[in-house]
């Protein structure tokens, strides 16, 4: 099981955004912490990254982690997490 931190998850929509865009990228087990940020899934770590980050869920501590983009792109997911 692999576990990435990341930043900007908000609420369940964030949640159901983040489980289904792994899930459609071929990563299993998929499971999101909300209180501590975290993603845990079975699968291509380096692939699970670059999906959370171009949703606007970097990884924790990374260059994109402090990008105003990234926020607004994690609304966007957000939004269309509550919507589904």
């Amino acid at each position: 099981m692999n576990t990435v931190i990341v930043t900007n998850i908000k609420c369940g929509g964030c949640e159901k955004s983040i489980l289904s865009s792994l899930q459609k990228a071929g990563l299993r087990n998929v499971s999101v912490d909300l209180a501590e940020q975290k993603v845990s899934f079975e699968g291509d770590s380096e692939a699970a990254k670059k999906v959370l980050s171009k949703m606007g869920y970097p990884e924790a501590g990374s260059p994109e982690a402090k990008s105003l983009m990234k926020k607004a792109k994690s609304y966007v997911s957000c939004a269309i997490g509550r919507m589904k």
